[in-house]
């Protein structure tokens, strides 16, 4: 069994498609079938980092279990008398004031509690994306899951995050553009533009989505 093998086991022991790994660890279409021996340690590193609990020395070479034992997942081997977790579902009129201060202050009246989407890497809260200037990728009433990125030097740049600004939410990909960040859509109807970065509240990354 090679390294392609292996992360097949790992995503349908995930219950995660290719695609939905794909946009998790943020590599291109059709990266994951084309995984080998041969992959580059950097993309290994990036999966590591989109998975905690996956154990990288099964991944390359087979050796150990498919998890990490000092680190949990709630997705596989869970407790079924364990109390599921839940994360805030962030309406856009409850974030329209600001998004970071709604999800460090929720209230029972502005977000809905849900259960953790068990599919999904660590996050911190949910969002539904209106309008279409993320199509063909996310369309109006998908949701997505966020984490909070609390260094700025871990930016992904080139990849979807919300990001909470003093003119409101915006759901986009983002690249450093100095002073300012530069954020772009999928659907080519609407342009690029820029925010410059002391209007940025908080930088939150996408690490999952489901269409409902």
């Amino acid at each position: 069994m090679g390294l392609l093998e292996r992360a097949k086991e790992f995503i349908a022991a995930k219950s995660l498609t290719p695609k939905q790994f794909e946009q998790i660890v943020g590599l291109s279409n059709g990266a994951f079938s084309k995984l080998s021996d041969s992959t580059r340690r950097s993309t290994v590193d990036r999966i590591s980092n989109a998975f905690p609990e996956l154990n990288v020395s099964w991944l390359i070479n087979g050796e150990g279990d498919m998890l990490n034992k000092n680190v949990s997942d709630t997705s596989i081997g869970k407790n079924k008398n364990e109390k599921n977790d839940t994360r805030p579902r962030i309406p856009y009129d409850a974030a329209a004031g600001t998004l970071t201060e709604t999800i460090e202050g929720v209230t029972e009246y502005q977000c809905e509690e849900v259960p953790v989407i068990s599919a999904f890497p660590h996050y911190d809260f949910t969002i539904r994306v209106v309008g279409r200037s993320m199509e063909p990728e996310y369309f109006a009433g998908d949701e997505v899951a966020c984490l909070k990125v609390n260094e700025k030097r871990f930016l992904q740049w080139g990849r979807v995050h919300v990001l909470d600004t003093t003119q409101g939410v915006v759901i986009k990909r983002i690249y450093d553009d100095g002073d300012c960040i530069t954020c772009r859509s999928y659907n080519p109807e609407f342009p690029d533009f820029s925010i410059p970065k002391e209007d940025i509240r908080s930088y939150n990354l996408v690490v999952g989505s489901l269409r409902l």
